[in-house]
């Protein structure tokens, strides 16, 4: 009898210590459920977090690496938080910083693991490779502008829509995102964005409403345009022969906003689409149905 005694409050101690570290540390989210989950949901490094919050009045304000974080409201009044995870990202247990109904607390969430395979890219202006110090203070000067751009966050602006239209109609996806790049055998940053081949001149439209915030022509980029569709979801189109919109600009969801070309480090025309969330460079196929796990 004393035995059974001892046994059961070692379980209730047991139970409670468990209880006691769970609330010490970051809760598990459940799984996400309903449409945007099942169409954005891709946890991986360079991919997309889709994290149930639970419902409230309120949109809670979230962050994650520093950044503030896409909150949207789903039919049931769920809020889920939109994330990017970086390429840089380990796989394994990370966390949300949640702040709503006067309290912060941090929510768990799993990143799979995922490769990227390499490229190789031979390049004849070998400036576009090994830049000369002119051209580094002007990249550098450039680089400072675009993260800027990437990192603004308009409070409140939710997206016309979340799961994207094409950019460009037609067009194969050339080189995908997260490739680890080779210009000339000499290894450079993984590829930020997602290509389509595409004809110089093929018009590039706007893939949800937006505001458009930085217009420019840039040593790597050449002609380039960045829309911001609300709360640090950004789209950036570069190596435009032609851009039709000036910074200011509100754009609809499928508004002309430049024109296909070749401009900057491009060895043909083509399309480079980049999409950002929290300052992170995510993977576009996964808003318009094309990721590949």
């Amino acid at each position: 009898m004393a035995s059974g005694w001892r046994m059961a409050r070692g379980r209730a101690a047991a139970l409670l210590l468990g209880l006691g570290m769970m609330a010490a540390g970051a809760v598990h989210a459940a799984p996400a459920q309903g449409y945007l989950a099942r169409r954005l949901d891709a946890p991986v490094p360079g991919g997309v977090a889709v994290v149930a919050l639970g419902a409230g009045e309120q949109a809670p304000r979230v962050r994650y690496g520093g950044h503030r974080v896409l909150v949207v409201r789903q039919d049931g009044g769920q809020w889920l938080a939109i994330v990017g995870v970086p390429l840089s990202a380990k796989a394994g247990p990370a966390e949300l910083e949640v702040e709503g109904a006067g309290a912060t607390r941090r929510v768990a969430f799993e990143v799979r693991a995922k490769e990227y395979v390499a490229q190789h890219i031979t390049l004849k202006n070998r400036r576009q490779v090994t830049p000369e110090p002119a051209d580094l203070r002007r990249i550098e000067r450039e680089l400072a502008e675009q993260n800027a751009a990437y990192a603004a966050y308009r409070e409140g602006v939710v997206p016309s829509n979340v799961v994207l239209d094409r950019p460009v109609s037609g067009g194969r996806l050339s080189s995908p995102f997260g490739l680890r790049r080779f210009f000339n055998g000499e290894p450079r940053n993984p590829h930020s964005g997602l290509d389509f081949a595409v004809p110089a001149g093929t018009p590039v439209a706007a893939p949800a409403a937006g505001r458009v915030v930085l217009v420019g022509d840039y040593f790597f980029n050449g002609k380039t345009v960045f829309i911001d569709h609300g709360q640090g979801f950004i789209s950036m189109f570069c190596h435009l022969s032609a851009i039709g919109v000036k910074v200011g600009d509100e754009v609809a969801r499928g508004a002309v906003v430049g024109k296909v070309g070749a401009t900057g480090r491009a060895t043909g025309p083509h399309l480079h689409w980049n999409v950002s969330l929290n300052s992170v460079r995510v993977d576009p196929a996964i808003f318009i149905g094309a990721f590949k796990p």
